[in-house]
């Protein structure tokens, strides 16, 4: 492999059946496990805090409030790095980029884990996010480099394992760390897990002939710059939006405001500049656009249902948090199973028919979601879960495939940055709609049967009536009566609160099923000289 940087013009000039010539010296599974360790290890992370957030809060004299900016603070670091991962690899080298991201996430883990305040944790956290934010990206564009065209079915479901398995564990991870041992713990993990991912690293990843250290010739601050603030003010309106009550708040809606010029200014800058820190030009793909619109809503789906269900079974059915994190955990099950069963299909049957079949799989999962009730058992929130994550399967898989199947080998890394990071902000956006749904969903539902308690409803008074009997055993009749009152108006918050989360749940149903029509905007890709059957 040769590092000068005119040789590396030349390799990227080249045909792309050249490119596609070039394969690693080592075996691509053991590749496989040297990026996936650290990137499961990132993804966990993203997750694993959540649970665990009143300890932080309690342990470093916080509010529960400031305790959040532990979670929003890795993600605004980490959505800024993500799309900048490919410039970084060719300015950096892939490998040396890898390795030293992975050593940054690790020692800024044991960092968070050693934290004596607040303000130590929250440096030590976008510390973590930036060293974290490459890994993703890399590891996807890695394996899609290492195996051949026609194997990259089985490349994206080790993957997809990792990036969809690790956010459903990370609760529950959390939840039995934090109980049993203490909050710091769950950074401290990543050291060893850090540690045997470098060497495992430097043994077996290589830089490929077309992406070499040095191959950018500047660095454009004022795109990077406008990236930054575009990103980080996206974040914090939507993270903070709801809390704030969206644009009553002037400070809100000054940072829309700005998130929305700088966006534009960035895509000006992008589009202009010779070096970009982003190639944005490869959204003039058909299946790449259409791949990163679908994996937005994919995004917002998967983190909205992951968000929704631990609240609904804590506020509504009183279940603990390990507890709640266990109900959800078996969708992991249900995600490795057809990942590998999808990976052996990839190929022998339509992708266009396995996404859509995931989708229609997905919108059955969350419909049967918006169909519970207060009396329900565990195993009425594990089997929907389990095809939930079975769904998700048959879509990653063969989505990122279809995706990518119609670029250049040399423009995957580029690809995958900002494909991770449109993911992301799909999640993102997905969990601020909810919230913002199911809390005033909840008001408008409670409005509606507040009417309904009045001396005029039979049915009202005949229930107050026992109510207020029943507690008169324990208490003078007086108070029995307003206590009634007080029961009556609870029951009617967890119903009004229920209907928001049905609401929510159809919803989301919605957006899978309008997803479909979608997946038939992909193209035919080639493998080799002849048409793919993956893709058309």
């Amino acid at each position: 492999m040769n590092s000068d940087s005119g040789n590396n013009r030349k390799e990227n000039s080249a045909p792309e059946g050249s490119a596609q010539e070039w394969r690693p010296s080592f075996n691509p599974w053991l590749i496989t496990i040297s990026v996936m360790c650290a990137t499961f290890m990132e993804v966990l992370d993203t997750s694993v805090a959540n649970v665990s957030l009143p300890h932080i809060a309690g342990s470093l004299s916080a509010s529960t409030d400031e305790a959040t900016w532990v979670l929003t603070s890795y993600l605004i670091s980490n959505a800024i790095v993500l799309p900048s991962t490919h410039w970084l690899s060719s300015f950096f080298g892939r490998k040396q980029l890898l390795m030293g991201c992975i050593a940054i996430f690790t020692a800024s883990s044991a960092l968070c884990g050693a934290a004596s305040s607040l303000g130590m944790l929250l440096a030590a956290r976008v510390i973590q996010g930036i060293g974290g934010g490459v890994l993703q990206p890399i590891a996807q564009a890695v394996l899609l480099e290492s195996f051949p065209r026609e194997k990259r079915g089985q490349a994206m479901a080790i993957y997809g394992m990792g990036i969809i398995v690790a956010p459903i564990i990370g609760p529950t991870l959390g939840g039995w760390i934090t109980d049993n041992y203490s909050w710091r713990w769950i950074f401290y993990i990543n050291v060893p897990v850090g540690v045997a991912a470098v060497f495992m690293v430097r043994a077996f990843v290589e830089n490929p002939p077309y992406l070499q250290r040095g191959s950018q010739r500047s660095i454009d601050y004022i795109g990077f710059g406008l990236m930054a603030l575009f990103l980080a003010t996206l974040q914090i309106v939507l993270d903070k939006g709801q809390e704030e009550d969206w644009f009553a708040s002037t400070w809100i809606t000054w940072f829309a405001v700005i998130s929305a010029i700088s966006m534009i200014l960035f895509v000006i800058q992008e589009l202009s500049s010779e070096d970009p820190i982003v190639d944005l030009r490869v959204l003039k793909d058909r299946n790449f656009a259409v791949g990163v619109l679908l994996m937005m809503a994919v995004g917002a789906v998967l983190y909205s249902t992951t968000a929704q269900l631990p609240l609904f079974l804590q506020t509504l059915l009183g279940y603990p948090a390990l507890q709640s994190g266990l109900a959800v955990s078996p969708r992991g099950l249900g995600s490795m199973l057809s990942m590998i069963i999808v990976g052996r299909l990839i190929g022998r049957i339509s992708s266009r028919f396995l996404i859509s079949l995931g989708f229609g799989l997905l919108s059955v999962s969350v419909y049967i979601l918006s169909e519970l009730t207060l009396e329900i058992a565990k195993t009425n929130v594990v089997w929907p879960n389990i095809l939930n994550g079975f769904a998700m399967g048959f879509i990653f898989v063969p989505l990122t495939t279809s995706t990518m199947a119609t670029l250049k080998i040399e423009q995957i890394g580029n690809a995958t940055g900002i494909y991770s990071l449109m993911r992301n902000i799909g999640g993102s956006i997905g969990i601020s709609a909810v919230t913002t749904m199911l809390s005033r969903g909840a008001q408008y539902h409670q409005a509606i049967l507040v009417n309904h308690m009045g001396p005029q409803d039979p049915m009202f008074q005949h229930r107050l009536i026992q109510i207020r009997d029943m507690l008169a055993r324990l208490s003078d009749p007086h108070h029995a009566a307003q206590q009634a009152y007080g029961v009556v108006y609870g029951i009617v918050q967890h119903q009004a609160m229920l209907l928001a989360f049905m609401d929510n749940f159809r919803t989301l149903t919605l957006t899978s099923l309008l997803c479909i029509p979608l997946v038939f905007l992909f193209r035919a890709a080639k493998i080799g000289n002849r048409p793919a059957a993956a893709i058309h």
